[in-house]
């Protein structure tokens, strides 16, 4: 056996639990169980026929080398025209870096501000890889408390409150992950003005969810602060908007002093992303959105049901869930731990939802649901772990 020595950050680097619960269902779904999967984070719809065809017409062209490793100029100009559409906004398509997916704005947000001595606040309960990249990079992780008295939402005077000389970077996510929050303007207002006393701050705006909210709500972007464009990283994408999470591509807006740094960050890591995907992604933009706003129409119907669902739950309790495709209940009048209830809805009750520690410390006593199922499916789910609920009552 080879004994060999790995660096000391690996051990630093944690994991998206979502996937170790996809494996579990998966394998017991290959023993004959019947598995409903209300734990991964992926749209359960197809990606829209005129953007597959984009990309096979792209293949079809020639489209198989090398593009710029900051995106074709083409989807990064198509990126800023829908950010203009969509928000309001200018955005120069030199700003725009162009990467296979989400992860990657976050992980090279993180490189660049994220050392020993650093400090960086990130949501919790919030994405795990927030808190796993910073932690790899040295950089103290603070915690940005999402509580549900206030629907998930982040406080503005307590995120103030948090930051230091050490503070380097500022993580927020809305609508966010795990929680479905949203947070309202007069926050996002409150925060951006209170940046001003601290203008050695960057910002990470994850905006992933950017158009899947629900009850009338509206996003507000940062990028609609021109008083923090300098220093404001906005990452957005395809993934979930589109039903592409397997296409892997995403982008950000980035501040022009950090555009050749991040570009060159690309460039040592992946080099580019592949022609053909950036075709698609042209196309998506470009093209219809009525399957867009159908998939919404969709993820609202099975919003309403599952929180509904969940709060006639013995011992659960469910805020509204404002955006994104998850409900995020606060399960600890059944007296499970999350890590237990996580367990014993799965192999007890086959249905696979992701426990609220997976996604940091203040997740404990919740679980977080993904309603990316069908209506009918959602409703299986909630009549077995009812059962289980009801039959540990009685025990």
């Amino acid at each position: 056996m080879a004994q060999l020595t790995l660096a000391a950050g690996m051990s630093r680097l944690g994991t998206e639990s979502a996937f170790v619960v996809l494996a579990r269902a998966g394998a017991l779904a290959a023993q004959g169980r019947d598995i409903i999967n209300l734990g991964i984070g992926q749209p359960d719809f197809r990606t829209p026929d005129h953007i597959v065809e984009a990309a096979v017409k792209a293949l079809h062209d020639g489209a198989h080398g090398y593009t710029p490793a900051n995106g074709l100029p083409q989807l990064r100009s198509a990126v800023a025209a829908d950010l203009g559409r969509r928000h309001g906004v200018e955005v120069n398509p030199d700003h725009v870096v162009v990467v296979p997916g989400g992860k990657p704005t976050m992980f090279f947000a993180v490189l660049m501000f994220g050392e020993p001595g650093a400090e960086i606040i990130y949501p919790n309960p919030g994405f795990p890889i927030y808190e796993s990249v910073i932690r790899y990079s040295g950089a103290k992780a603070v915690p940005m408390a999402l509580k549900e008295e206030n629907g998930f939402a982040f406080s503005a005077e307590e995120v103030l409150a948090q930051i230091t000389p050490a503070t380097r970077l500022i993580i927020i996510n809305s609508p966010a992950n795990p929680t479905g929050g949203v947070t309202p303007k007069e926050e996002v207002d409150k925060l951006v003005a209170g940046l001003a006393e601290h203008p050695h701050v960057a910002i990470l705006s994850d905006e992933i969810y950017s158009t899947m909210l629900y009850g009338g709500r509206e996003h507000v972007s940062l990028l609609q602060y021109p008083e923090i464009r300098d220093r404001l990283i906005v990452l957005d994408g395809w993934s979930k908007r589109y039903a592409m999470t397997g296409w892997r591509l995403g982008y950000a807006v980035w501040p022009e002093q950090l555009v050749e740094h991040v570009t060159r960050l690309c460039v040592n890591d992946h080099s580019c992303v592949n022609a053909a995907t950036q075709f698609a992604g042209i196309a998506a933009l470009e093209g219809p959105q009525d399957e867009v706003a159908a998939m919404n129409e969709a993820f609202d119907t099975r919003r309403k049901v599952i929180v509904d669902g969940l709060n006639a739950l013995p011992g659960v309790r469910c805020a509204d869930a404002a955006g994104a495709f998850y409900a995020f209940p606060n399960i600890e009048g059944t007296g499970l731990s999350a890590m237990e209830a996580q367990t014993l809805f799965l192999e007890e009750g086959g249905v696979a939802t992701v426990a609220g520690t997976s996604f940091g410390a203040y997740g404990e006593g919740y679980l977080r649901f993904s309603y990316a199922n069908s209506t009918e499916n959602i409703e299986e789910a909630l009549r077995r772990i009812r059962g289980l609920l009801e039959a540990r009552k009685e025990k």
